[in-house]
């Protein structure tokens, strides 16, 4: 079942898939995906659900920056569990599968209560991370016309932290602490790999700047 629903999954989300922000273009679903099923067999969990939900978990696309943003996690779940009626897939996953995909995000602040929500939500939260993390968070800022760094303080060591004004802020007011919120084992354990890259590079930036 599986095997003949990926290739509509990916179908669909192609549909929607930014082709302005190379941070929620195509290869960003494609790679949560890839993931998700890396946590999945590591973890044990459904593949019924982890990979439906992790194809459409933004299948409903707001910008980061848009008030209805908290939304958007919902309103995907909803189009989501529709597409996949549309497909006769089976409803004893669908519910999971909504719940996985509402959970995923950091804005709608839902609690996750299934390990394969947590593995979605995890493979989301990853590819902020990392050697892609750098590159998402930069193509981003560069969406936003937002400047890489404050002249005067680039690393915040003596003003708040401010990411709606400047990019590397984002490393110290999200990227770093999003390790902390990664639910399953598999998923801390890359977490850590990825941060430390992204620790490295604010030491290589410091030394050219």
């Amino acid at each position: 079942m599986l095997l003949t629903i990926e290739a509509a999954l990916e179908k669909k989300i192609a549909q929607v898939a930014s082709s302005e922000d190379p941070a929620h273009d195509l290869l960003h679903f494609k790679r949560v995906v890839q993931t998700a099923k890396k946590l999945c067999a590591l973890e044990n969990a459904k593949p019924e659900v982890v990979i439906p939900a992790a194809w459409l978990h933004d299948l409903v696309i707001i910008p980061k920056n848009d008030p209805r943003r908290a939304q958007a996690s919902r309103l995907s779940a909803e189009a989501a569990i529709k597409f996949l009626q549309e497909l006769h897939y089976p409803t004893e996953y669908l519910g999971d599968i909504a719940h996985a995909i509402e959970a995923h995000s950091f804005s709608a602040n839902i609690p996750t209560r299934t390990l394969e929500a947590q593995i979605v939500q995890d493979a989301d939260r990853l590819d902020g991370l990392g050697a892609i993390g750098l590159a998402r968070c930069f193509a981003t800022a560069g969406l936003l016309k937002r400047p890489f760094y404050s002249e005067e303080d680039p690393f915040c060591v003596e003003r708040p932290v401010d990411d709606r004004q400047f990019t590397v802020d984002h490393f110290y007011a999200k990227l770093f602490k999003t390790v902390e919120t990664l639910k399953t084992a598999a998923g801390r354990s890359e977490g850590q790999r990825r941060a430390e890259i992204m620790r490295q590079y604010l030491d290589d930036l410091k030394s050219e700047i």
